[in-house]
This record gives structure tokens, sequence and C-alpha cells, in this order.
């Protein structure tokens, strides 16, 4: 469902403030796979991602999905294929538009827009039970303004948004780091509901450990623009936060310092 073939990527090339971001990273995703992705600060994790959406071009290498070459593609045309949903959760709705206009615009996506009447009763009958399955109370809330949302509520709308099409691949960009510990576990219950049950290939970035070793059936561990770990099914599922700090230190030669991985 996703190739990336020696990617690299170098912010400020020719210049002092010079960095190299992603230095020939290969990755092979089948359908259906969860893939959780670790690492410090600056491993390339949230590049990665932006990589894949098209934010900015990469410098050498190639993206296909689905056997899609999307390579050349500006951000917009790859949004047919893509969901996302970002550390922010102010980023992915328009605050000023009611939960069922948000619902309307993520069904619409990549389609033709004509001038028929905006939400037919067809269609708020559909959200209306995507709703429920939230058990947030949004059903009953489906003209409120998605402002007035609490940072959960908004991304578990988002989430409900971005798999509405049953995207090739859904990204996660460390979705739940900006809530609270409970908010987060139920955001987190839910993306793993909505992706089992609509079979989505998923890459999810996190700063916590123990959730990249609970959720999905694949881990990686990335260092300084590298995939320098790679671990699935029955492996990934015994692993400890002990032997993922090991496994970052054999691979990289240095001790993992990211403070807020360390303290999540």
């Amino acid at each position: 469902m996703l190739e990336l073939h020696n990617i690299h990527k170098t912010f400020n090339k020719g210049t002092i403030n010079e960095k190299p971001a992603l230095c020939g990273v290969n990755l092979h995703l089948n359908p259906g796979d969860f893939v959780t992705i670790i690492g410090g600060n600056g491993a390339g994790k949230s590049t990665t991602l932006n990589a894949i959406a098209g934010v900015w071009p990469v410098d050498e290498g190639s993206i296909v999905i689905d056997g899609e070459t999307i390579t050349g593609y500006p951000e917009y045309k790859r949004a047919r294929l893509l969901g996302r949903v970002f550390q922010d959760p102010m980023t992915g709705t328009a605050a000023t538009m009611e939960i069922g206009e948000n619902l309307a615009l993520a069904a619409r996506r990549g389609q033709k827009r004509g001038l028929r009447w905006g939400i037919t009763k067809k269609e708020r009958e559909r959200y209306y039970e995507m709703l429920k399955v939230l058990d947030l109370g949004l059903e009953d809330r489906m003209t409120s303004k998605v402002g007035l949302l609490s940072g959960g509520q908004r991304q578990a709308l988002t989430l409900l948004m971005a798999s509405l099409q049953k995207p090739k691949l859904l990204l996660l960009d460390e979705h739940t780091a900006a809530l609270d510990p409970k908010t987060a576990a139920k955001v987190l219950d839910l993306t793993n509901n909505i992706v089992t049950e609509n079979n989505l290939t998923t890459m999810m970035v996190t700063h916590n450990m123990k959730d990249a070793i609970r959720m999905g059936n694949r881990l990686i561990m990335m260092h300084e623009g590298r995939i320098i770990y790679d671990v699935a099914g029955e492996e990934k599922k015994k692993l400890h936060v002990s032997d993922l700090l090991e496994k970052f230190e054999q691979a990289s030669g240095g001790e993992f310092a990211n403070d807020r991985m360390m303290l999540s």
C-alpha cells in the first residue's frame, strides 16, 4: 500500500542552517498494516509523514501509494489518497462551521461540487449514526460550531473525518500529544476501533513507547533521518519499554535522549 524508496530531504541546503532530515528512508507497508513510529527529537518521524503528504518536495527518491507514484504530486492531489490527523486539535476542522458541515466537507473530498442543498436528510442520518459510535454526545449537537468542542472531541471528530472515505493511507502525527491522559486514552481506543473496522493502512507517530508497543502490528524506530529498528507480529507484542531503549542504544550507539518519551 505504501512504498518509500531512498527518500532524502535536507532543509536550508547550502546555508549555515543546513539540516539533513531524511537520509535514504526505505519503507514498505502492506495493506492493513498499522505502523507506530518512535524516535528522539529530530529523528525524522513527522518529516516522513510530511514527505508522504506532500507538504514539501523530497530531494531524492520516490513515493508510491497503492501502485501510484505520487512523488511529484502537489499536496492537494494527494488528499484523495490520504487521511490525516495532526497534533493540534485546532487543525483538521473548520472551527466556524457546524459539526455536520465538517463531516459533509470530508465526505465530499475529491469530488466535484454542485449547487444543490448542503446536507441531505439521508446524509444527516448517516452522520448521526457515525457520531453516535464515538460515545461523546456529538450526535445531538450536529448544528454546534466545531470551535465550541473540547480538544478531545475535536480530535475524535477529525479522526472520523479523516477515515470517512476510507483513505489508502491514514497518517496520525502525535494526534494525542496535546490531550490529557484520560482523553488521550479514549482517542487511542477510538483510533484502534476505526482502523480495525475499516482495515486502514495506518502510520502513527507517537512519543509514548507504551502506546507504540500496544498499538498496531508493526513498530519502527527512527534516528537521524534513518530507520534503525523495524519489528512486527509476535516479536512486537513481547516488547517492553526497556527493550526499546536497549535496541536504540545498540542501533544508534548512544543513549536515548527525549524527555517527553522518557516521562511518558
